[in-house]
């Protein structure tokens, strides 16, 4: 049954997107390997010579709030850290940033160098781009942009290539971002809470909020039959959205082991104060990899070699099986939560409640 209303914010329902998106695609092309898919947020495009472009698109998400240096930071490693999960190294960015009246050129100029620092630092150069400000502009959502990968065909991976068998990996843990962006904006309430050590630590966690290393170390060991077959960063909805996203794309299912999912001190005690679910809630910085049993090891040692915290939670199982979540020892399947609860919680503590 068609879905007659949009959500009130947020992205579009799976419904809407299979009614009005998906079958209307302009131009069909051979050429389109990966195109757009629930759960996969890249494209893959064959262009000849065993080379492919990987490309992502995302809004421009500057918040004030944060500091322009910290929020330029981790706008450009949101549209970066979608394109990493193909395998590839982020090659090339283009820009279209449509500012609010109200940023001055300081502000600016602070954010763009910053956007530009993390782009050389990654090897991505700006390609081409729109700058201006505008009336009825204003944060966070700023623009947008398009990051694209130029690698080999035999190498990129997509959430769509886990394969039963496959080891289930998830770096840093859960609520990476939920917490970071609490630490920040709340820090005041939250030393009250907790104490200033702790909220400072807290704090830290703001800049875990990319998977940008975490993709590029782990494909170090191979990929697709050499190692790493899907990655996916856990974004809205947190682990339990990530896993279930991956699942789905590749038509697999997955036996989770719930204690095996690290959750930092600072994310426990924050998640429970504001009342949010710590493996529902959003999560960027959080990666998760499917890849062959006989490499997780290697990937786990690579990781944490640098300083990334990664635990092996499970294994990939056939997909009539659905998605079990092993907890207390006993095995219960996992649906999609639909709702993040970061949003809830982040709008009742703008208000103090």
């Amino acid at each position: 049954m068609p879905i007659n209303k949009l959500p009130d914010v947020g992205k579009i329902s799976p419904e809407i997107f299979d009614e009005m998106i998906f079958p209307n695609l302009g131009a069909k092309s051979d050429s389109v390997l990966v195109g757009p898919k629930h759960g996969v947020d890249i494209g893959v495009v064959d262009i000849g010579e065993e080379k492919v472009m990987v490309t992502t698109t995302d809004p421009v998400f500057i918040v004030p709030e944060y500091g322009f240096k910290r929020a330029a930071w981790f706008a450009i490693h949101i549209l970066a850290s979608d394109a990493v999960t193909s395998g590839l190294t982020p090659t090339y960015l283009s820009i279209d940033l449509n500012l609010p009246l109200s940023m001055t050129k300081e502000q600016l100029k602070l954010v763009w160098l910053t956007i530009s620092e993390e782009c050389k630092q990654m090897g991505m150069g700006v390609i081409s781009g729109h700058t201006a400000r505008y009336h009825g502009c204003n944060y966070p959502m700023v623009g947008g942009a398009t990051v694209m990968c130029i690698g080999d065909k035999s190498k990129y991976v997509s959430p769509e290539m886990a394969q039963e068998g496959d080891q289930v990996i998830i770096t840093k843990g859960a609520a990476i971002e939920a917490t970071g962006i609490f630490a920040v904006a709340f820090k005041n309430r939250i030393e009250g809470y907790f104490g200033k050590e702790f909220s400072e630590r807290a704090e830290k966690i703001f800049w875990q909020m990319s998977v940008v290393e975490d993709a590029l170390t782990a494909v170090e060991v191979g990929t697709r039959e050499n190692g790493v077959t899907a990655m996916h960063d856990a974004t809205e909805c947190g682990v339990w959205g990530g896993l279930y996203e991956i699942a789905k794309a590749s038509k697999v299912g997955m036996r989770i082991k719930k204690d095996a999912i690290v959750v930092l001190d600072e994310v426990d005690k924050i998640c429970s104060k504001f009342g949010m679910d710590p493996y529902s809630s959003i999560s960027e910085g959080t990666l998760i990899i499917t890849c062959k049993e006989e490499k997780s090891e290697e990937v786990v040692r690579r990781l944490k070699e640098k300083n990334i915290a990664a635990s092996v939670v499970g294994e990939v199982i056939p997909e009539e099986k659905g998605i079990l979540l092993v907890e207390g020892g006993r095995e219960r399947h996992l649906e999609h939560p639909r709702v993040d609860p970061f949003w809830v919680a982040f709008d009742k503590a703008l208000k103090g409640e």
